[in-house]
């Protein structure tokens, strides 16, 4: 276990966050708070974003590292830190631990982007790279603690890592005292926690709810039970709350303070990343535009005003493309098209020059003349095609039936 059985049944006090608060000063910044138009006008009450996107690291996990590393006893320091993360927690420990000069070991999945493995030795910690998946590499980091007697600082499950997260809650309350929900992406439950704690002790009536990628929605099934419970598999793009068993610390505090949790689908995700850097212009990972992604997915379900909680940014940028142009295909902006048409010379101009009427823009086309399906005279041609919307693409796939092609579902 990460915390002792003590820990584990601590309570997490307002004067915890507080603390964490003072701690935290000319380490944490002060993130800023923007208002959005365009979410606002679709919730119908003024919608304000909290750029944690925006602080040190990419990310809130440097305050609740920061605190929990703060807090070691003299000996404990003295025999480092180790951590297992596959980005933003392995910044916030590395960050806090050069600050704090002890020395930090963090493990990291052989498959972590690289930004973020060279991010976290830059900011001067000793990364070891082992497993394919999270699970691997959090337990090989727990053996490295056994071994050498290093303190492991869990991303979640502790209260001084819990009271630090709940900061970002003391700041809503500064820059939006009027807030009535607050909306916050969900992985283990740390920022959830701490902010409902904060926010909780402060004003009741804020209405706090969490926000969970479908497919690695564990907190609906474990509220269900009572008790934490594991997601077999989780998958998700938002790798940053991509959690397939809740915290025992804060599983407690969110069954007590938050009032609902949330899921929402990849194609919400996409289309409010894509939101965020069209509209707002904020680059924001997956995991952080989960509240943007639930705001879209059932505008009327919250009550303004409402602060959604952008958790980060730290997103790879070959992940980054990938996602915008799913992003893009959510909002029928992006259409894949395959057709056959007769193979002759010119018949790839004249196919482009039916797109071009319509002002569909070619992104990329594949153009295929020796198949078994295909007849002696036949191509087969895939597109993807920049479009305007879903009309947009209904009428480019009319003029490409009009003008006589076979358009392939």
């Amino acid at each position: 276990m990460s915390y002792s059985t003590a820990e584990s049944l601590r309570t997490v006090t307002l004067d915890d966050v507080r603390g964490a608060q003072k701690m935290l000063a000319g380490v944490a910044r002060a993130t800023a708070m923007e208002g959005s138009r365009h979410l606002s006008q679709l919730v119908g009450a003024p919608v304000h974003l909290k750029c944690e996107n925006l602080q040190r690291t990419g990310s809130f996990k440097l305050r609740g590292a920061y605190v929990r590393i703060a807090g070691l006893l003299p000996e404990q320091r003295a025999a480092g830190v180790v951590a297992a993360s596959a980005g933003n927690h392995a910044q916030g420990v590395a960050l806090a631990s050069s600050l704090l000069g002890v020395h930090a070991t963090v493990f990291m999945p052989k498959g972590a982007p690289l930004p973020k493995i060279s991010a976290t030795r830059e900011y001067g910690a000793e990364v070891r790279l082992h497993g394919q998946v999270v699970d691997e590499t959090l337990a090989a980091a727990q053996e490295y603690a056994a071994e050498t007697g290093a303190v492991f600082i869990h991303p979640f499950d502790h209260p001084d890592v819990i009271a630090g997260q709940g900061t970002v809650g003391l700041e809503i309350l500064e820059q939006c005292p009027e807030v009535r929900t607050i909306v916050v992406g969900i992985g283990g439950g740390g920022l959830v926690a701490g902010i409902a704690v904060a926010v909780k002790a402060l004003r009741p009536d804020v209405r706090i709810v969490g926000v969970q990628a479908e497919g690695a929605a564990a907190y609906p099934p474990s509220l269900a039970a009572g008790h934490p419970v594991s997601v077999r598999n989780p998958t998700t793009m938002a790798d940053g709350i991509k959690v397939g068993r809740p915290g025992v610390v804060p599983f407690g505090i969110v069954e007590e303070l938050v009032d609902e949790v949330r899921t929402v689908s990849e194609d919400q995700l996409s289309a409010a990343l894509l939101l965020c850097l069209e509209r707002a212009k904020l680059v924001v990972e997956p995991a952080g535009a989960s509240p943007v992604a639930a705001l879209l997915g059932a505008p009327d379900a919250f009550e303004g005003p409402v602060v959604a909680v952008l958790s980060g940014g730290n997103v790879d940028p070959v992940l980054m493309q990938r996602v915008l142009r799913h992003g893009m295909a959510a909002q029928g902006r992006y259409l894949a098209v395959r057709l056959r048409l007769t193979d002759r010379p010119g018949a790839l101009a004249t196919l482009l020059g039916v797109l071009s009427s319509v002002d569909a823009n070619v992104l990329d086309v594949s153009h295929v003349r020796t198949d078994p399906r295909l007849g002696l005279t036949e191509a087969e041609v895939e597109l993807h095609l920049e479009t305007k919307g879903p009309a947009h693409c209904t009428e480019v796939g009319r003029a490409l039936r009009y003008a006589g092609y076979t358009v392939i579902d």
